[in-house]
């Protein structure tokens, strides 16, 4: 973060603190020859903000006394607050005027405007050997060591700063971003709140707090301090694209997605914003609008390292690996330090001893304490890329560091809200419930659902599926958990089932319409429709649901190994997996119990992988339609996939992932329980 430096001048004249006057006829040397009643009037103009009429008055009397420090001090002053070229005449000041710590001090300011980082700071340490406690002069030291790279330096010289006056929210302003810059983000919001209690109303300073707790992972306070910012100043583009990236964090896309275009409405050519917006639109399944905002970005900074490694993501999509990882290189040869490329390389191929140069970069990388989301991602890479060189007490530390360092998120699992969610399931659409929905909803067969835990195959065979011709792959469609949520507040608002599933099913069918086109099955592949799967047959009677079932320790590993964008606190922590996993195998004990054996097909991933000629066409023959070879040739079809397995989904079958628990033995005592349970062992 740039160094601030727009706080009012302590001196008292209620300018701003860059463009402070210095202007105290006190300090001009006992030997000045200027007429003092002159220098009075110069000094009354400047203050008056006649800084025209201070410039011409003050050359004027130049061509009669060139040699009249004060009157150059003056000048320089009326030239900075103009906007004009002051440094000739702030230099022409030192070199009359030596002893003048304001004269030095105001130097060294116009340098450090100007990004002339090391001239600043030698004016700014002749000021403070003239005047050591001088608060002006300590804080744009510190500034100026910031500007160099040698942010841990610059604190001390703001602490003494405020140790002369705790007042100055300046000092306090930037002690907390040069925390923020050393990774001390607890130190950083310390002094934001202390600059706040100050002056609580300064959007800057919100800002800053907002980042703060972003990378401590407080994301609601992060949101709320952002949203307090585009208040105070709503014309700032800046403040909604910052709002935006919190809800982002917070996944909540659309709201996320209604920031970045405000954003861009007050600045079009804002790239940030740009390659946020286009972030969303891949979350919102619009993958051609993401890549024209990508672009876009590109356009105005073509060596804009964040959005090349986007645009790879954006073709890893398609399948277009090599031309991914080229892009994630060439981000990466810009600058070492995106975190995003790195991960990326490691997520879509499989990781070798050669890859030394992106170990190397990575374990640097990390070694810098970057962000937390960097410092997660990171991890997560290097977890994997030991996993694949089968270095398993390496790659488990890391997958560990990940998931720890992901819980200062601070987004709790409520095991015991789970548990009672999965009861009142039960018992609402129990065998009575079910018989007496028979005849409310839509007789579509459109509709296939894949359901099951994460990481259990249901991309695998969604891929499966959707090379068929009839078939189209909508991915994750994001409907029937808000859709439950809605059922209950209907039902205890006094209305029946009658009323409430016939227009459900309508609102869903009419979403995988616009998705699939004229397809004649449109696959739905959220794994936590498992949660939904009573409601979504009382709606769609018709429709066939595909629950993918794997050995639990080995889901649960992928899982814990996995740096999903949207996944449950559960994912985090092993003794929260194997509860979620206890109650996932309940409820679907309990559809196998009410569902009609037409509804619900049941697919052991390791049989698919085993023989998956065999169970793709009994798959096909579940959804009715015909056999087609294109289904064994799944790897080639070009589709987008944006869930973690869309390397995965791209390669040939494979039983190397079946069993993998077993390298990590040693780690899985709380998920051993479910194994027990488990009647593949």
């Amino acid at each position: 973060m740039k160094p601030g430096r727009n706080d009012a001048c302590p001196c008292g004249s209620g300018k701003k603190y860059k463009h402070c006057c210095g202007l105290q006829p006190a300090a001009a040397p006992a030997a000045a020859i200027e007429n003092l009643q002159d220098i009075g009037a110069l000094v009354a103009l400047v203050n008056q903000d006649r800084l025209g009429d201070a410039e011409h008055q003050a050359l004027a009397l130049l061509k009669a006394q060139p040699n009249a420090g004060m009157l150059w001090k003056i000048l320089s002053v009326a030239l900075v607050r103009q906007g004009k070229d002051a440094l000739p005449a702030l230099r022409r000041t030192t070199e009359l005027m030596p002893q003048d710590a304001e004269a030095h001090r105001n130097l060294g300011a116009a340098l450090h405007d100007q990004g002339q980082w090391a001239a600043s700071l030698e004016s700014l340490r002749r000021a403070l050997e003239i005047r050591p406690d001088d608060v002006e002069a300590l804080v744009d030291a510190g500034n100026a060591l910031r500007g160099l790279g040698r942010t841990l330096e610059a604190v001390p010289l703001y602490q003494r700063a405020l140790a002369r006056n705790s007042q100055l929210v300046e000092a306090q302003n930037n002690l907390g971003n040069a925390f923020l810059e050393l990774g001390r983000h607890g130190d950083a919001v310390g002094c934001y709140r202390l600059a706040l209690a100050i002056r609580p109303n300064d959007a800057q300073i919100l800002c800053n707090l907002g980042h703060s707790l972003a990378a401590l992972g407080k994301r609601e306070e992060a949101v709320a301090v952002f949203s307090a910012a585009v208040e105070l100043e709503p014309q700032s583009a800046e403040n909604h694209y910052q709002l935006g990236n919190a809800l982002f964090e917070l996944r909540r896309i659309d709201d996320a997605a209604a920031s970045y275009r405000q954003a861009l409405s007050l600045q079009p050519d804002f790239a940030p914003a740009l390659l946020s917006l286009g972030l969303t639109l891949r979350q919102q399944r619009r993958p051609a609008e993401a890549e024209v905002s990508c672009r876009a970005a590109l356009a105005i900074d073509p060596n804009y390292v964040e959005a090349l490694s986007f645009l790879g993501e954006l073709q890893a999509d398609r399948g277009q690996f090599s031309a991914a990882e080229e892009l994630f290189q060439r981000a990466i040869a810009i600058s070492p330090d995106v975190a995003s490329a790195f991960a990326s390389i490691s997520t879509h191929r499989r990781m070798t001893h050669d890859d030394t140069a992106w170990l190397q970069g990575a374990t640097a990388l990390l070694a810098k304490q970057p962000p937390l989301t960097d410092a997660i991602s990171l991890h997560y890479a290097l977890g994997k890329y030991y996993d694949d060189v089968r270095l398993y007490d390496k790659a488990f530390g890391h997958f560990r560091q990940a998931n720890e360092l992901t819980k200062c998120h601070g987004i709790d699992y409520d095991g015991p809200r789970l548990t009672r969610r999965v009861e009142q399931i039960i018992r609402r659409f129990d065998p009575t419930f079910m018989r007496q929905c028979r005849d409310f909803g839509s007789d579509s067969e459109l509709p296939v659902f894949i359901v099951g835990m994460p990481r259990s195959g249901t991309s695998l065979t969604e891929q499966i599926l959707a090379s068929h011709p009839a078939v189209f792959g909508a991915g994750e469609v994001v409907f029937w958990n808000a859709a439950y949520s809605a059922y209950q507040h209907a039902e205890l608002a006094g209305k029946v089932a009658a009323d409430l599933i016939p227009g459900m099913a309508r609102d869903y069918l009419d979403r995988l319409t616009v998705l699939g086109g004229d397809a004649s099955r449109v696959i739905d592949k959220m794994p936590a429709n498992f949660l939904y799967a009573g409601l979504i047959h009382a709606a769609l009677p018709r429709a066939r649901i595909i629950h993918m079932q794997r050995q639990p320790i080995d889901t649960c590993l992928s899982i814990y190994f996995q740096n999903f964008f949207n996944m449950g606190p559960y994912a985090h922590d092993l003794d929260n997996l194997a509860h979620y996993y206890g109650e996932y195998r309940r409820i679907t004990e309990h559809w196998r119990a009410v569902l009609p054996a037409t509804t619900l097909l049941e697919v052991p991933y390791e049989a698919l992988i085993d023989a998956p000629e065999a169970w793709t066409r009994r798959m096909l023959d579940f959804i009715d339609l015909p056999w087609d070879p294109q289904c064994l040739d799944f790897h080639q079809t070009d589709r987008v996939v944006i869930t973690a397995s869309k390397w995965q989904v791209r390669q040939k079958i494979s039983k190397a992932s079946a069993g993998r628990w077993r390298n990590y033995q040693q780690f899985v005592g709380p998920l051993r329980p479910l194994m027990a349970q488990d009647q593949r062992g």
